[in-house]
């Protein structure tokens, strides 16, 4: 305890580091305050008492917990990040299979702008559709008979209004997390979608101490199941955080009077390297059916389509586990290409013992890749559909969602990946990270 204490002092003692957490903090405060604040126009108090008694046993429910509560709340940040990170997955689509897209990859510097931008083309796009889609969903919800959009307000006035200030409030959130990911500390986007699960968490707990007070809930039976939910998520975390080692050996060449080579060294392949990643991409595509059907909320036949959609239903947790398995491998051949290591290898006169270099070598480790992601990909898909099964058990959604399955993944994945940052501009200034002692290494 006394080390972590004093490598987290060491943290606050690097000055660039404590400025990038400090700024960090800062706009997600600012995330947060923008999910409390009502749409223009909506009877806040009627919202407030409507979210009560809302039902999370939904798509809608879920969504809302990735955004914090802004969508119960009917808030300028109701859409959430979602919006950029469906057209992300759309560009990253096109690149696979649309010849421009692939050469925009391939342009290094410059094509990753013009994918950025066309990105945020994309955001804007998909925001506006989403935005539209909520302003139906708004005029058509009601408590106690009463609407909570004022009959006076309502009109083409205030819902063109409306779609401005939903698609505002994204782009705002899209370049926050630009700004969390160039100035402050971690993924901004991944931290976004963090800071909102994280909200949820008192709310979660708290409905089910009413649940259990009133005896809804047997306390014994509740905690027997979620300790086993937390167990499984925690093998699975260790499981999909392990590697494989290939081994390379570089031969050994002479410059001059100097020798280089002659080494071993080894490629680490992950069981899962796309990370959290393919949850959010799936998450973020399965809410696009219940958007869709927003614009129709009197139409039955749609009404009965999204019947499949519901969290537990069958269909959903299929889909949805195989899209997760579908990302997985998806942005695994984003992120790490054996080609371009197979090349970077025979460059620098490195070879994997028995395998020729440049095209075998690249099959070999691709064929490798393959073999460690599917097990890894199974395991996500999993602990993503997890929830829907145990809220069956008699568990609420709630509940459920935040232990279990996607949440619990995110908040690890993602606090992970933010420790790791910490934990290079600790070892950079000579500091011990979380994972050694904790004292200041001597310098001068």
């Amino acid at each position: 305890m006394a080390n972590f204490t004093e490598t987290f002092r060491n943290i606050f003692k690097i000055h660039e580091l404590r400025q990038r957490i400090i700024y960090t903090l800062a706009l997600l405060t600012i995330v947060r305050i923008g999910a409390h604040i009502t749409i223009p126009g909506i009877d806040s108090a009627l919202v407030a008492e409507s979210s009560k008694h809302a039902t999370s046993d939904n798509l809608f429910g879920l969504y809302d917990m990735f955004v914090g509560g802004a969508f119960s709340n009917a808030a300028i940040f109701a859409l959430g990040i979602m919006p950029y990170i469906s057209a992300s997955i759309i560009l990253q689509l096109m690149g696979a299979v649309i010849p421009y897209f692939q050469k925009l990859q391939q342009e290094g510097e410059e094509g990753r702008k013009k994918i950025t931008q066309l990105t945020r083309y994309g955001t804007v796009l998909i925001a506006g559709l989403q935005a539209w889609g909520v302003t139906i969903k708004l005029l058509n919800t009601q408590y106690q008979g009463i609407p909570i959009v004022p009959a006076t307000v309502q009109g083409f006035l205030w819902t063109i209004s409306t779609v401005l200030i939903l698609t505002s409030g994204t782009i705002f959130m899209m370049w926050l997390g630009e700004q969390i990911t160039d100035k402050g500390i971690g993924n901004g986007i991944s931290l976004i979608i963090f800071i909102g699960i994280i909200n949820r968490f008192p709310f979660a707990i708290l409905d089910e101490v009413r649940l259990i007070s009133a005896g809804q809930r047997s306390i014994i039976i509740e905690f027997i199941i979620l300790f086993f939910m937390v167990l499984i998520i925690a093998g699975v975390v260790l499981v999909t955080q392990g590697t494989r080692r290939i081994p390379v050996q570089y031969a050994k060449r002479v410059v001059g009077r100097k020798v280089y080579g002659g080494v071993t060294q080894y490629i680490p392949l992950r069981v899962n390297t796309a990370g959290v990643m393919p949850i959010i991409f799936a998450q973020s595509i399965m809410f696009i059916p219940n958007t869709v059907l927003s614009f129709f909320p009197n139409n039955e036949f749609l009404q009965g389509v999204a019947g499949y959609f519901h969290y537990q239903s069958p269909v959903y947790s299929v889909i949805y586990a195989l899209m997760i398995i579908f990302f997985t491998y998806f942005y695994t051949a984003i992120a790490f290409n054996p080609k371009d290591v197979a090349d970077n290898m025979k460059k620098q006169g490195g070879f994997i013992p028995g395998i020729r270099p440049g095209k075998q070598t690249s099959e070999f480790i691709d064929n490798i890749l393959t073999k460690i992601t599917l097990p890894g990909s199974f395991f996500l898909a999993i602990i993503a559909i997890l929830p829907a099964f145990v809220s069956a058990w008699g568990i609420s959604q709630g509940f459920s969602q935040f232990f279990g399955g996607t949440s619990l993944l995110i908040i690890v994945g993602v606090a992970l990946d933010t420790l790791q940052q910490i934990e290079s501009h600790l070892l950079m200034r000579h500091y011990d990270g979380f994972m050694k002692s904790g004292k200041m290494r001597g310098r001068r």
